[in-house]
Order: C-alpha cells, then structure tokens, then sequence
C-alpha cells in the first residue's frame, strides 16, 4: 500500500509541477495547485504510514500552500479576470473607445492572417503619457526554449476580443532577450 501511495505522490507532483511551470494560463495553474495538493496529501500519507517526521510536517506545509494556490489562481484570480472580461464586453456597448484588460499584453495571444504566430509577452509603454510604444512577441520555441522575440510596434496592433492581432508581422526587428529598445 505504500508503495502505492508513494507512485501517486510521485506522479501527481510531477504533473503538478509541470502544469504551473508551463504557465499556460489561470486555471491550467489553478488545477495544477489541485494535483499539487493530491500530492502533498499522497506523500502525507506514505510519512505517516513510514514513520517519517520530515516528510509528514514538509507535506502538512505544502498542503496549506497548495490550498493558497488553489485559492490565489481558481478563486481570485478567476474572479479577477472575469471583472476584466466583463468590461471588456460593457465597454463595446457604450459610447466611445472599448477598453481592454493590459494583462492581454503580458500573455495574449498574437494573430497574423487568421492564425497565430505567437504570444505577447510584455509591452512597453511611456511613462508619462502611458501610450504603448511597442508589444514583445515571442514566436516559436516551447516554454521560452528556442523562442524568437520581436518588437511589433503597437501602430501595427489592435486588440480583438482576448487576441491581439498583428496588421503586418513580416519583417519585425528580433530583440535579444536582454537587450529592447528605449523606442
């Protein structure tokens, strides 16, 4: 029985761990947080039935952070983007320009041509006036391996829905990782 429990522990911190680290949005993290906690409550389990103090009080810690995490990422944040999404949907139906959330431009995904070429990873914007000067696309790679930034400058964006959309994505100038332009 405790080897079973220990197998569970083991694959269930695994996949945990791989569903926060991908960071594939809100509630990917959310339900990673859940597994996590099937986890810790796996490994709780295997220290008591082996006697180990360390792992017992290790896993009754990491139960209460992952019951936080549950919390930070399916309850508040959930309610925090739902807040975003709703004025969002408002703003398109009253007079004037429609709003959108800023956290699209640190996770948004950007389309060309009906398809997607990317994801926003940042943005830069200037300081007094608070105007976006320019996006920072990443293209390519997986987690952040083998990826290409690029600097898709914000006269050549607009914002549809939860996408941002690229009027022109050839020829966009590549940034190096530490090294973005001051405009």
């Amino acid at each position: 029985m405790t080897d079973i429990i220990s197998w569970v522990a083991t694959i269930a911190t695994v996949v945990a761990a791989t569903m926060t680290a991908s960071n594939l949005g809100t509630r990917i993290t959310g339900f990673g947080f859940c597994v996590f906690l099937v986890g810790s409550l796996a490994w709780l389990a295997s220290g008591v039935l082996t006697g180990q103090p360390a792992l017992i009080w290790t896993n009754v810690v990491l139960t209460f952070l992952n019951v936080f995490g549950i919390w930070r990422w399916l309850g508040r944040q959930a309610s925090v983007e739902e807040g975003a999404r709703a004025a969002t949907e408002a703003s398109e139906q009253t007079p004037g320009e429609a709003l959108f959330a800023v956290s699209l431009l640190t996770r948004g995904a950007v389309e060309h041509g009906g398809r997607e070429v990317g994801s926003c990873v940042d943005a830069m914007a200037g300081r007094e006036s608070g105007r976006v000067a320019y996006l920072v696309v990443s293209e390519g790679g997986v987690g952040g391996v083998g990826e290409t930034l690029r600097k898709l400058p914000w006269e050549r964006a607009r914002v549809e829905q939860d996408r941002i959309v690229a009027e022109n994505f050839d020829g966009l100038a590549v940034l190096t990782k530490d090294d973005w332009p001051a405009r």
